[in-house]
């Protein structure tokens, strides 16, 4: 292995670089070259929709196409950044494309399948094919993870072969240079081993140890208590998996041999201690100590991310502004719950567009992965479910956690009641003083072994030797997520399964059922599913959710000067009670472009700024927007008059007390607000500044943000870490909105 001197001055300037792939690796290549200059021209090329209408925004290439040919026409560079198993298709189309004298070359981590790949496409190895391989990366991947920087000060090995033009490679080691790369040369079998020794077996050992310790019944404190060593070594195991998976098999042989030697002396290690053997041991662990010393100030200088932190993290909101524009909200978080669990049921590949990557959603599908469910993805909202059919899942290593997430372990608990195995819900310390005897006592009447903590909170513990009876039951109070438990439940109970509710509440599960292909008879407010059916994949295109798209609503109602569009909002008869109370209030929202989206009624939604009147909300509209009503007493604040809420009880258990929360928060900001046991009045007045607490409620912490627009002061909003379950861009999507909010974070 050789050093590459540096670059001259006149290295050569390229006419036009074609990059095919804009992944990490791809779009940090194309975005440093292209800030560098030293390119007239960069041009993306990526099947990947969300990756192409990112890339020129985000300042990667000049252009972008999903064509391969116009990509690479007239480019007198061609990287190659697709995974090493795609290589050969794309290889295979470029072999039909006349490249002129372009340069060929690669950043795949494996060598010999790629030469390879490029002899049966090419019929030979091309004097201008390039092989190269950047020691660099990220666990983070796709094209929002691209750096400019990515490559400074790493190595990047090139492997040319004995027919390798030199000016090929000095132009490939010149663009290098010019990213900051330390370039050096290897021949072929020694990359493809070295890298498997030191890249690919710590890959496998940590995405090993990672599910091993996973599957252990105590995993939750195993990954509570890890130390920064743990975390350091497990980082890798975050990376992308199918890149892993196609690298793992490119360069199997090489792997196989470093695996064997690993196998042989962990095997001695594992005689050494149950011999008690304390001098191998202590020959090992010195050698292994010396050795990493050695190496220490490389290994420093390589290091992806700092020390894990833990951080308490609050929104400070600035007064005054407008909303404007049109803006796409995350997707529907009730809808992306439903779409794992009925697609990990159903028989085939279900495939999700839109699904929300919030904390709670992503609570939900950790569940199924645990419960031998295939899941690939979330990537840019696209998750690829392999169905298990009815009776395919299988008993969890340990209890499942569904962090702060309420609907999961609702749902989960219909689901579980049937299954054949047991399981224990949990949760973290806000979701463990929630009430879930109202799923517990109907399910116990099914049949069902239920143990929960004092007072029907959670863990749960469901017993899977019960035989579940379906039934006729009537819901006390409205309850969407209590209906869909007993549904749920319903497709394993002998007999059919009735739910009536006092007052209509969201049908997402009812819809859903009915496009996976599972008979549902609804007939006014009776639900009823019958077992003996199955499930069948397809595809489900997730709407924005409305209950985020409330708080823009409200935000564009009450700040003067405000025009704002949302656009594909799920519009459900069952979620528009903000709509319908804003409009009762005099707010101006236009129902723009209606459509149906796999099978959920769409629309984009105009708002402009309107003189808010209080009123008296509608009963009937409670259970209608039982999740935007935090932000809707934002609104009532904002209106002349009073505002009067009854009928909303179930506020008080949701993340928080809703009802008390919001008073403290507004009369905090001087506003009148007096808290009832099923409601709230609210006085419309001034809103000044000062310091409220979510109580870790995301909700609320959006809800005092939007309360900004009309504040005389700021508002500084503790506590807010949990908006991530529903809204991971919360902060990032309401500037570009006009709403001066911004982080405040402390160790």
């Amino acid at each position: 292995m050789n050093d590459v001197t540096a670059p001259s001055p006149e290295a050569p300037i390229i006419g036009r670089l074609a990059v095919v792939g804009l992944g990490l690796i791809g779009g940090s290549f194309a975005k440093g070259l292209r800030a560098s200059g030293i390119c007239r021209e960069v041009v993306g090329c990526d099947p990947d929709p969300m990756a192409r209408r990112m890339a020129v925004p985000l300042g990667i290439v000049d252009r972008v196409t999903a064509d391969l040919a116009e990509a690479v026409q007239g480019a007198d560079v061609i990287m190659l950044a697709v995974p090493v198993l795609a290589m050969e298709e794309v290889l295979a189309a470029l072999a039909t494309l006349d490249l002129g004298r372009a340069v060929l070359t690669d950043a795949g981590s494996t060598k010999r399948g790629v030469v390879e790949a490029v002899e049966k496409a090419f019929g030979n190895i091309p004097s201008l094919f390039v092989p190269g391989h950047p020691i660099a990366g990220s666990e983070k991947s796709g094209i929002e993870a691209a750096r400019a920087d990515l490559f400074k000060r790493h190595k990047v090995i090139l492997t040319p072969l004995e027919n390798t033009s030199e000016q090929a490679l000095e132009r490939v080691a010149s663009l290098w240079r010019a990213l900051g790369g330390d370039v050096e040369f290897m021949g072929l079998t020694d990359h493809d081993e070295v890298l498997a020794a030191t890249s690919h077996l710590p890959h496998l050992l940590a995405f090993s140890l990672v599910d091993t310790l996973a599957a252990r019944s105590e995993n939750l404190d195993i990954f509570r208590y890890a130390a920064g060593g743990f975390r350091d070594f497990t980082r890798i195991a975050a990376s992308d998996p199918v890149m892993w998976r196609d690298v793992f098999l490119a360069n199997r042989d090489a792997v196989l041999r470093s695996l064997d030697a690993f196998t042989k002396d962990l095997s001695r290690l594992r005689a050494a201690v149950e011999a008690r053997d304390a001098n191998t041991l202590l020959g090992v662990f010195t050698r292994a100590k010396s050795a990493r010393e050695h190496f220490s100030t490389i290994l420093a200088r390589r290091a992806y991310m700092e020390p894990m932190q833990t951080k308490m993290t609050n929104f400070i909101a600035a007064p005054g502004g407008s909303v404007t524009g049109r803006i796409r909200v995350p997707g529907d978080k009730s809808i992306s719950h439903r779409s794992i669990m009925l697609g990990s049921l159903a028989e085939g590949v279900t495939e999700v567009e839109g699904f929300l990557e919030g904390e709670d959603s992503l609570a939900t599908l950790q569940a199924f992965r645990d419960m031998g469910v295939v899941i690939e993805g979330p990537h840019h909202g696209r998750v690829t479910i392999n169905g298990v059919g009815m009776n395919g899942l299988q008993a969890p290593p340990g209890p499942l956690y569904v962090g702060n997430s309420g609907t999961s372990m609702r749902l989960l608990s219909g689901l579980l009641a049937a299954q054949r195995f047991d399981t224990v819900l949990t949760g973290d310390a806000s979701l463990s003083k929630r009430p879930m005897g109202r799923v517990a006592k109907p399910l116990r009447e099914m049949g069902a072994r239920i143990e929960t903590a004092s007072d029907g909170r959670p863990p749960l513990r469901i017993y899977g030797d019960g035989t579940l009876m379906g039934m006729d039951y009537t819901m006390p109070m409205a309850s969407a997520q209590v209906k869909s438990c007993l549904l749920l439940a319903g497709l394993y109970a002998s007999g059919s399964t009735s739910v009536t509710e006092p007052a209509p509440t969201r049908d997402h599960t009812e819809r859903m059922l009915k496009g996976f292909g599972y008979p549902v008879k609804v007939e006014g407010a009776t639900v009823t599913v019958e077992p003996g059916h199955k499930l069948t994949a397809c595809k489900i295109d997730v709407p924005a959710d409305i209950s985020s798209a409330a708080f823009f609503m409200v935000a564009a109602s009450i700040a003067e000067g405000s025009d704002l569009l949302l656009e594909h909002v799920g519009i459900n008869p069952t979620r528009i009670g903000v709509i319908n109370i804003l409009r009762a209030m005099g707010g101006d929202l236009t129902v723009e472009n209606e459509r149906e989206v796999g099978g959920e009624p769409v629309a984009d939604i105009r708002v402009r700024y309107a003189s808010l009147k209080g009123i008296e909300i509608p009963v009937d509209q409670v259970p209608l927007a039982i999740d935007e009503f935090p932000a809707l007493f934002v609104a009532a604040a904002c209106a002349e008059g009073r505002t009067v809420l009854r009928g909303a009880e179930e506020l008080r258990v949701k993340e928080s007390d809703r009802i008390q929360v919001m008073a403290d928060g507004l009369q905090a900001l001087g506003v009148s607000a007096e808290p009832t046991p099923d409601g709230i009045i609210i006085e419309g007045g001034n809103i000044h500044g000062g310091s409220i607490d979510s109580h870790g409620d995301h909700r609320i912490a959006m809800s005092f943000s939007v309360a900004s627009l009309r504040a005389t002061g700021e508002i500084h909003i503790n506590d807010c870490a949990n908006v991530a379950t529903s809204f991971p861009d919360f902060i990032g999507l309401a500037q570009t909105a006009g709403i001066q909010v911004r982080l405040e974070e402390s160790v």
